[in-house]
């Protein structure tokens, strides 16, 4: 049996400013906050007092990180080094950043490489 091709990613989140980040609800299941709270040596029940709020509308109930104010999106997780533009706890991030963007492409990093081309700067990243 020929060996399974290996998935290419054609994406490159050092190169993003983390627009994934800046989503308003990033769900933290009961294993991310256990991550969470062995990550920073906490109970769970002291991580998710610290880390997370509940959001909860007709359609939903979730325990999702907390955000904080962010210069380019407004807001952004509350782990985000908004200097850097990196993650700060990427070893102990949730599930949902984990998976995405769920395939082999990242529909914002195409946008913003298309965008970089045609601005002539590879730096340029579209304000909120």
């Amino acid at each position: 049996m020929p060996a399974s091709p290996t998935k290419r990613i054609d994406y490159d989140c050092a190169r993003c400013p983390g627009y994934c980040c800046s989503y308003p609800r990033i769900e933290v299941l009961d294993r991310d906050l256990e991550r969470l709270a062995r990550h920073f040596g906490l109970t769970r029940a002291e991580a998710e007092r610290r880390f997370t709020r509940r959001y909860r509308d007709e359609d939903s109930d979730e325990r999702i990180l907390r955000q904080r104010k962010d210069e380019i999106y407004g807001s952004i997780c509350r782990f985000f080094d908004t200097g850097e533009r990196r993650c700060t706890i990427y070893a102990a991030r949730p599930t949902v950043c984990r998976q995405y963007p769920n395939g082999r492409k990242c529909g914002y990093y195409d946008f913003l490489r298309f965008e970089r081309k045609h601005q002539d700067d590879p730096d340029f990243v579209p304000s909120a």
